[in-house]
C-alpha cells in the first residue's frame, strides 16, 4: 500500500511538471511564412522534420543543445492509409484529408501520428537521409508505424540534460558510461531517440563517433607528441585542446538516447531540403519589398499622418 501511494504521488508530481513544461511561452518569432502546399509537395517519406517549438521545455532543449531545434518527427505521409484496416479508418476519421500527410512523433502523451500541418506556424527544417535505399526506407516506415502507442521516456529527458550540461566531474570518455540513459525500457522514447532507433535499425548514420586507435607500441603516444608542431602542443597543454586524431574510417553509433534534434541538422549524411521560397525556383531577391524603402517613398502627408498616429 505504501509503495502504491508513493508511486501515485510520484506520478502526480511528474504530470504536474510535464504540464508546466509543455505550456507555451509568451512570445514566438516565426522567421518565415510556411507555404503549406510547398511543404507537402517537397517533403518525402523518411524525411526528418525539425521544429523550433514554443513551449517551456522547447526553450530548455534549445539552451542545452545550443540549437534552434527542440523537436523532431519522421514523415510517413499516407502510410497508415495504405495499410488499411482500423489504423487507416481511425486516421481518416481523426485527420480527414490531412491523413495523407502524417508524421510519427514522440510527445509527452506517447508516440502518435500527427498531421504535418500542425507545425505550419512554426520554424521548420526538413532533413533528408542522403541515398537511403528503398528497402531500408520501407523498413524504416514499417518500424515507425509499429512504434505508435509507445510511452514517453521521461527519465531520458532528465538524463539527457545531465549529459549536455557542461560539467566535467568525470572525463569525457567515461561520461556516457557514467550515466543511466533513460528508463531502459525498449518501448519508452523521446522524439529524437525514437528517430535515432529507427535509423540505427537500418544502420544509417546520424552523427557517429570516429573510432581512434590506441597506440600499439609503448612510448608511441609520447613520440607523437614530441613530433607535433610547437603551437599545437602549446594549445593542447594550456587550453586542453586535443591533438589531431588519426582518421581510421571506422565509426561507432552513439546511443540513441544521446541523439538530439540538432544532430540531424548538423549531420553530413542528411540533406537540408528548401521549400520556402527557394523550392519554387523563381526566387529573385531584387523583387523583395522592404519596409524602409516603402516608408521613404511615402508622401510627406502620409509621413506626417503616420507620425501623428504613432504619438
Amino acid at each position: 500500500m505504501a509503495e502504491s501511494i508513493v508511486a501515485r504521488a510520484r506520478r502526480w508530481l511528474v504530470d504536474r511538471i510535464i504540464e508546466y513544461l509543455t505550456q507555451p511561452l509568451g512570445r514566438y518569432e516565426q522567421r518565415a511564412r510556411n507555404d503549406v502546399a510547398a511543404l507537402k509537395e517537397h517533403v518525402r517519406k523518411g524525411d526528418v522534420l525539425l521544429v523550433e517549438g514554443d513551449q517551456r521545455v522547447s526553450a530548455i532543449i534549445r539552451y542545452l543543445t545550443q540549437s534552434s531545434w527542440s523537436h523532431s518527427a519522421l514523415y510517413i505521409g499516407d502510410e497508415l492509409l495504405r495499410r488499411g484496416g482500423e489504423p487507416a479508418a481511425r486516421a481518416r476519421a481523426q485527420f480527414g484529408a490531412e491523413a495523407e500527410h502524417l508524421v510519427v512523433e514522440a510527445l509527452p502523451q506517447g508516440v502518435v501520428a500527427s498531421p504535418i500541418v500542425k507545425y505550419v506556424d512554426y520554424n521548420l527544417r526538413i532533413c533528408r537521409p542522403h541515398g537511403l535505399r528503398s528497402a531500408d526506407l520501407q523498413r524504416l516506415l514499417d518500424e515507425a508505424v509499429a512504434t505508435i502507442g509507445w510511452r514517453y521516456d521521461q527519465r531520458n529527458v532528465l538524463d539527457l540534460a545531465r549529459y549536455l550540461i557542461p560539467v566535467r566531474i568525470v572525463p569525457d570518455r567515461w561520461r556516457t558510461e557514467a550515466l543511466h540513459i533513460g528508463s531502459g525500457q525498449p518501448t519508452e522514447v523521446i522524439c529524437s531517440s525514437l528517430l535515432a532507433r529507427l535509423f540505427y535499425h537500418v544502420r544509417f548514420p546520424i552523427l557517429p563517433m570516429q573510432v581512434t586507435p590506441a597506440p600499439e607500441v609503448p612510448g608511441e603516444r609520447a613520440r607523437a607528441h614530441a613530433e607535433e608542431p610547437f603551437g599545437r602542443a602549446l594549445a593542447r597543454s594550456v587550453f586542453g585542446q586535443p591533438s589531431r586524431r588519426e582518421y581510421t574510417g571506422l565509426f561507432r553509433m552513439r546511443h540513441p538516447t544521446l541523439v538530439t534534434p540538432r544532430d540531424f541538422d548538423l549531420s553530413p549524411y542528411f540533406d537540408v531540403v528548401k521549400f520556402n521560397p527557394l523550392a519554387r525556383g523563381d526566387f529573385d531577391y531584387s523583387r523583395m519589398q522592404w519596409a524602409e524603402e516603402a516608408a521613404a517613398a511615402a508622401s510627406p502627408s502620409q509621413q506626417r499622418q503616420g507620425e501623428v498616429q504613432n504619438r
